[in-house]
């Protein structure tokens, strides 16, 4: 325990800077979550608005901050090629999936039509 007045003091300031610091980094984390829960330009742009404020406030340093906004804008990018890419293979593996059905059910068909017969 400080005996110092002003130690005393510097422990208090100690201990709130320390909850607003871990209150800043909690918001930055639940942006980033919810960007990489549901990768959409407004949630990129909120999760590195959080990481622009924790620069302002010194909570982290400038380079760290513009590293991991380059992560999150270079995951953004690897998303959205990803769905366009599988938009465009759906159609052809259904078409796929439906000529082979085609062709199998009119022979099931006959099968079980002399099964009853």
């Amino acid at each position: 325990m400080p005996i110092i007045k002003s130690a005393k003091k510097a422990a208090r300031q100690a201990v709130k800077r320390t909850e607003h610091n871990q209150e800043i980094k909690k918001s930055i984390k639940t942006a980033v979550k919810a960007f990489k829960a549901d990768p959409t330009p407004a949630n990129l742009s909120k999760a590195q608005s959080e990481y622009d404020k924790a620069v302002k406030k010194g909570l982290l340093k400038a380079n760290t901050v513009s590293r991991r906004k380059a992560a999150l804008a270079k995951f953004a990018k690897a998303t959205a090629d990803k769905p366009a890419a599988a938009k465009a293979s759906k159609p052809a593996t259904k078409a796929t999936k439906t000529t082979k059905t085609a062709t199998k059910k009119p022979a099931a068909k006959k099968t079980t039509a002399k099964k009853s017969a």
